[in-house]
C-alpha cells in the first residue's frame, strides 16, 4: 500500500473516531504511525504533536505535520483533508437531525455517555506523550511536576513551557 493511500485510510477512519479532537485518537494515530507502518519514532511523534499544539490554529494539525513527515507537500495534503473530511460530511449530514430532536430525552443521554468518554480518551493521549516524552528520571520528574501546576494553580501555561525549554538548555534529561 503506497503511503499516500495509508494516510488517507487511518486519517479518514480516525476522522470518523475523533470525538473531541484530534487529541481524542491520538494513541491510535501515535500507533498506525509509529507502530503498525514505522513512519517514525514514538519521540519524534511527541515532538510533532508538541509543535502542532504550539502553533496557532485547529489542534487537528498533527495530521498536516505527520503527512509532510511520511509524504511531503502531497502527504501533508491527503492526511488534512482526510482529517477533515469524512467528519465534517457526518457532521453536516448529522446536524439537522441533532437540531431537529433538541427536546427529546435521548439526546441528553447520548451527550452524558459521549463526555466522560471523550474526556477519558483524552487522558489516554496524555499518557501516552507523557510515556513517549519522559526519556529519564528528570523529564518524568518535570512533566509530573507540570501536571500538578496545570491541576492546582493557574499558573499561565506560557510560564510553564518557558521554564521547561530553560531546564532542556541547561541539560535535564
Amino acid at each position: 500500500m503506497s503511503p499516500l493511500v495509508a494516510l488517507g485510510a487511518i486519517f479518514g477512519m480516525l476522522s470518523l473516531l475523533a470525538v473531541g479532537g484530534v487529541t481524542a485518537v491520538l494513541p491510535e494515530l501515535q500507533r498506525q504511525v509509529t507502530e503498525v507502518h514505522r513512519w517514525m519514532a514514538p519521540t519524534d511523534f511527541a515532538a510533532l504533536f508538541a509543535l502542532a499544539q504550539a502553533a496557532p490554529g485547529p489542534n487537528m494539525m498533527v495530521a498536516t505535520l505527520v503527512g509532510w513527515r511520511v509524504a511531503r507537500l502531497a502527504g501533508a495534503a491527503v492526511a488534512t483533508l482526510a482529517m477533515i473530511g469524512p467528519s465534517s460530511v457526518l457532521t453536516y449530514l448529522t446536524a439537522g437531525a441533532w437540531h431537529r430532536f433538541r427536546h427529546a430525552a435521548w439526546r441528553g443521554w447520548v451527550q452524558a455517555g459521549v463526555t466522560p468518554v471523550t474526556v477519558g480518551l483524552v487522558m489516554a493521549a496524555a499518557a501516552l506523550l507523557a510515556r513517549s516524552t519522559a526519556q529519564g528520571v528528570g523529564t518524568a520528574a518535570l512533566t509530573l511536576a507540570t501536571a500538578a501546576l496545570v491541576l492546582t494553580t493557574r499558573l499561565h501555561p506560557l510560564l510553564l513551557l518557558a521554564a521547561g525549554a530553560a531546564l532542556g538548555f541547561a541539560g535535564l534529561r
